[in-house]
């Protein structure tokens, strides 16, 4: 029997009885062929001009396709949302990421300070993130997949199409089941054995409850339509009077406050009173120098137990970044007040758990 490859396909010619049998067999590239032609999805847009990478010297998704299964995560590190689907990234990274899984987080910031790479490597490094992050702070990227939405994953599979979406949070057993799914196809097409264990990590995850009813609520002048007392959307230096009385999810304040269109910084002696329903309140802020702030709720100065960011009833600002000021057992209605001791302390959103 004689075999040869002609033009990348196996040919083998077997004579018997004078009869000859031609046998023709796809090489690798042919049945990778028309796997791709049987893939889902749209091919995959490439990163667009990134503004620096955080845990690589650089990362483009082309070295990748062929190669991975790949999940691109548009985050940026005070969202509480995009905080809170990090166990499960890291989780999968640890599980998958010797068997041809790589994550590419897209770090759009929100806020001008998350442009910073020394901020973003600070809290990747708090987090324990260890997959490429990339800087994407003029929105180059988050523009060409035409993203809306923090956090968002993108799952490309080994031919290099966009084949799963997810928006938010949640759905982190059947976004895993997907990647497994795309490992198998991978470790077929390359001929490589395929996962053995198909438990999945997510179910490891400690879940976490999300109780919140009251919507992100911003200080700055572009977004501040929550704005109880004084004008919204005007950037300006506003003196505040407190009224007696406060409706839900109404954003009140109290003394001097520079309003700008990012944030608003507090004069000293100034304070901020919301009534929310969720269980835990988050503020989004910082201070060029250390800032203490009292968290009251309900009238009461809160306990230590309420938050790690809360001692003796007190919340330092000072890194730009997102604090807990309330971890409440359930959900439920409450009134938060922060006295402002301080001069400088910029506030940028509340957000709730």
């Amino acid at each position: 029997m004689k075999a040869e490859y002609i033009t990348g396909i196996l040919v083998a010619i077997l004579v018997i009885g004078g009869v000859v049998f031609l046998f023709v067999k796809p090489s690798r590239s042919d049945i990778n062929s028309q796997v791709e032609k049987q893939s889902m999805g749209t091919p995959y847009t490439e990163i667009v001009n990134p503004s620096g990478f955080v845990n690589s010297d650089g990362v483009t998704l082309k070295q990748l396709v062929g190669k991975k299964v790949i999940i691109v995560d548009f985050l940026t590190y005070t969202c509480i949302n995009c905080q809170r689907t990090f166990p499960y990234l890291n989780a999968w990274y640890d599980k998958y990421k010797d068997q041809g899984l790589e994550i590419v987080g897209i770090h759009t910031p929100e806020f001008a300070f998350e442009k910073d790479i020394n901020n973003v490597r600070e809290a990747m490094q708090k987090f324990g993130i260890k997959f490429p992050i990339v800087l994407d702070n003029d929105y180059s990227t988050w523009n060409a997949y035409k993203n809306q939405y923090w956090p968002r994953k993108y799952i490309i599979d080994i031919h290099g199409n966009v084949v799963y979406d997810h928006i938010g949070e949640g759905g982190y057993e059947e976004t895993e089941q997907e990647i497994q799914k795309l490992l198998d196809e991978r470790a077929q097409v390359l001929g490589e054995a395929m996962l053995g264990d198909n438990s999945l990590a997510s179910t490891a995850v400690p879940e976490t409850e999300i109780s919140a009813q009251s919507p992100e609520t911003y200080f700055g002048s572009s977004r501040n339509t929550y704005l109880g007392n004084g004008t919204s959307h005007i950037a300006s230096t506003q003196a505040f009077v407190l009224p007696k009385t406060f409706d839900l999810n109404k954003l009140y304040l109290g003394g001097t406050w520079n309003i700008i269109p990012e944030y608003a910084e507090a004069n000293v002696g100034a304070s901020v009173v919301y009534t929310y329903n969720a269980k835990s309140v988050y503020i989004v802020a910082s201070a060029d120098n250390p800032v203490q702030v009292e968290v009251w709720q309900d009238g009461k100065l809160v306990g230590d137990t309420s938050s790690t960011d809360v001692k003796n009833g007190v919340v330092t600002i000072k890194d730009s970044r997102l604090y807990t000021l309330i971890n409440n057992a359930k959900a439920g209605v409450h009134t938060l007040e922060l006295r402002v001791k301080g001069g400088g302390l910029q506030a940028y959103t509340f957000t709730f758990g």
